[in-house]
């Protein structure tokens, strides 16, 4: 009759102990079943064979330096003098698709140690010997096995031999050379990996395909930029290396240059369709593109940094509209560079919105620059270009606009129409999710890089209160999920006082019927919009992931986003990623909403179209819940079409199945969403650039009674 295998603590005791054992097969297991790391000893052994008291070994080694390598650098002077690193953290979900082991090698892997034996016995048996009659006992095993040599996993041992040396040494024998360890990992990949054969190995590996294990921005803060961490995307098979390839020579085709500089990426470079306004450098469509730059091997920040600075010039223009001056901070929606014949010189023309379809200022500009702003000094620690007084200044501008006295009794800030990404009358305007998430994120970027020199003080205690008082209204009456909106569905009307539960005066007869058959009893989402008497049921993908990125959302909300997409993934992704709103207006609510616009027609456009630029967004905030298999799945859709198709701005249909009837080809940030997508996938570390940890004063404010309250 079989034994039961001993648990982990029993083996590590009586390995450590270096006991005899009575078992005939020993095991080490460690993850679930479809991920074992096994060292087996020979069947039959009376005695702890030479291998397995090595592996012990190498444990406990390996224990010992990855808590000895966190806390050197969580002491380090250079992880402490991050200013972007100043918030609380939060150790994120688990991840079932990331596992992470930490190495500590020496730097001449592979070469032989000088250790003195812990018995006569071990010393007498050969390595070469015991892994021959390995190799004749599972030699139909091999080809599942990956053989990691670790020859050089004895750097704790060997400094307490020199601090005590053995018998031997003292007697002036020369110490017996310790065989090469060796430990052999089942893997699902027919693959063969030795890091003896890699020397300059870091400390931290991520290896896919391991359930229940998580991760945290910590770790990615901890991951080496050496070139073997490092990935331009072409990770994949052959063809998707070649749309990759494709991809980067697109996007520097794009590129804008001013006086030999390039500044920025063209919207689109579809040469069988008029330019319009495609042929200009927008804000919002560079963010995709200047992150594709920073994660690339090598990064090149420096388009980046131009388009920063370049932007920051013509926020100081003065913007007129008609006979009405726009606000100092407002940033520009986009800007062209066109040659003067006269002047015999390249001049700048930028747009403030009026030219725009809608006439409406871009509101996302500013905040779009803020966080790409904070994106280049992590990706750089180029602290000196945001602690420019120009830059300071700037962001103090963009800030003043949006935190100025009124008439609001939300902290949420009000939009019109057309403000956004959704640049056209979709009925957004109120106060919607996009732009609530990205001001959010903007105050955190800028709370980060503020100094508080010159009033930066001042803005910075502004900016603390008001996004403690953002974050609970998003939280509280943003979310819905089926508890939340059986609530509203009994909700009663005319509450009056403090005491009312239903706070906007929502009629519950307005709830749209599809909201009942979409919402899972798994899954949950922030709402389009909420303002008095009305709530806008809608899906929006870009506010609930930027929502995720800067934690507006809690951890058990984003988590329920994931669980949403998943359990709704034919109606928001479908056959190309990724709806943009979710339903699309019909009828009676697309007349009187849209008012007859023909490009946004039912599951077209902004009303319920597929844009693939929105993969990057997924794909990053399903890394930071821990949901990578979910952004594989929308990139191998991605990779089916995008490149056969020439890179369309969107797609129509229900499912996304149909180029859009008006989408320009070869549209820059849906080459650069892909690549990004690519990048973060094969390289979780990227996340750090383009994602926030919690912040522990917001989570748990301080909550104090109204003095008009009744006891």
């Amino acid at each position: 009759m079989a034994r039961m295998a001993p648990t982990l603590a029993q083996l590590f005791a009586l390995l450590k102990n270096d006991e005899p054992s009575d078992d005939s097969e020993i095991g080490i297991l460690f993850g679930t079943s479809s991920e074992i790391l096994q060292a087996e000893s020979p069947a039959g052994a009376n005695e702890l064979s030479v291998r397995e008291a090595e592996v012990a070994e190498w444990l406990f080694d390996l224990q010992d330096s990855s808590v000895s390598a966190t806390e050197n650098e969580s002491s380090s002077p250079e992880k402490d003098s991050d200013p972007l690193n100043k918030e609380g953290s939060k150790a994120i979900e688990k991840s079932p698709d990331y596992i992470e082991i930490y190495l500590c090698l020496d730097k001449h892997s592979g070469s032989s140690k000088n250790a003195s034996p812990k018995s006569e016995e071990k010393s007498l048996i050969s390595e070469k010997g015991s892994l021959e009659s390995k190799e004749k006992q599972k030699e139909s095993e091999e080809k599942s096995l990956i053989t990691i040599s670790e020859g050089s996993l004895e750097s704790k041992e060997e400094e307490e031999s020199l601090e005590n040396p053995s018998d031997s040494s003292e007697k002036g024998e020369a110490p017996t050379p310790k065989p090469k360890k060796s430990v052999r990992m089942k893997c699902n990949e027919n693959v063969s990996v030795s890091v003896s054969e890699i020397p300059s190995m870091p400390k931290l590996m991520t290896l896919k395909s391991c359930p229940s294990v998580g991760m945290s921005l910590e770790s990615f803060d901890q991951i080496d930029n050496s070139p073997m961490f490092r990935s331009n995307g072409t990770g994949g098979n052959g063809e998707s290396n070649a749309m990759v390839e494709e991809a980067w020579e697109l996007l520097k085709k794009s590129y804008v240059y001013y006086k030999g500089k390039e500044v920025g990426t063209l919207a689109a470079m579809d040469p069988s369709a008029e330019t319009l306004n495609y042929n200009q450098v927008f804000v919002r469509d560079f963010f995709p593109s200047g992150l594709a730059c920073l994660m690339k091997d090598p990064p090149e920040p420096e388009i980046v940094k131009n388009f920063l600075l370049k932007t920051l010039h013509l926020q100081g223009w003065e913007k007129r509209i008609d006979n009405f001056t726009l606000g100092e901070g407002v940033m520009p929606a986009s800007f062209k560079v066109l040659f003067d014949s006269h002047r015999l010189k390249e001049t700048l023309i930028a747009d403030f919105g009026g030219s725009a379809i809608g006439r409406v200022a871009p509101l996302d500009s500013g905040f779009w620059w803020i966080i790409l702003l904070r994106s280049y000094t992590k990706c750089t620690r180029d602290y000196a270009l945001a602690e420019l007084p120009e830059v300071q200044r700037g962001m103090k501008l963009i800030l003043n606009l949006c935190l100025s006295d009124g008439f609001d009794t939300f902290p949420t800030l009000l939009c019109a129409d057309g403000c956004s990404m959704i640049d056209r009358r979709m009925g957004i305007y109120g106060y919607p999710i996009e732009i609530q998430a990205l001001f959010y994120f903007a105050l955190r970027c800028a709370r980060q890089m503020l100094k508080p020199e010159r009033g930066g003080k001042e803005l910075i205690e502004r900016i603390d209160k008001r996004i403690t008082a953002l974050s609970f209204h998003i939280q509280q009456y943003y979310w819905l999920d089926f508890t939340q909106l059986n609530k509203i569905y009994r909700y009663k009307t005319e509450e009056y006082s403090h005491t009312a539960v239903n706070k906007f005066n929502v009629i519950p007869e307005s709830i749209p019927d599809w909201v009942f058959d979409f919402m899972p009893l798994r899954g949950g989402y922030l709402i389009g919009n909420v303002s008095p008497a009305r709530m806008d049921f809608r899906w929006f993908l870009l506010g609930n992931c930027i929502a995720i990125l800067s934690c507006l959302a809690t951890g058990a909300q984003a988590t329920a986003i994931m669980d949403l997409v998943e359990e709704r993934w034919e109606d928001l992704v479908g056959e190309m990623p990724l709806k943009i709103v979710y339903p699309a207006l019909e009828g009676h609510d697309w007349r009187s909403v849209t008012g007859f616009d023909p490009k946004n027609t039912r599951w077209s456009y902004h009303n319920g179209g597929s844009w693939p630029v929105l993969l990057w967004l997924l794909t990053a905030a399903c890394i930071k819940t821990g949901r990578p298999q979910i952004a594989k799945r929308a990139i191998d859709l991605v990779e089916q079409r995008l490149s056969k198709d020439g890179w369309p701005e969107y797609y129509d249909g229900k499912t996304g199945r149909y180029i859009g009837k008006q989408a320009r080809k070869y549209q820059t940030w849906s080459i650069s969403g892909y690549l990004i997508a690519k990048m973060m996938i094969e390289n979780p570390s990227n996340l750090v650039m383009i994602s926030l940890e919690e912040d522990k004063r917001i989570a748990n404010p301080r909550l104090t009674r109204s003095a008009s309250f009744p006891p």
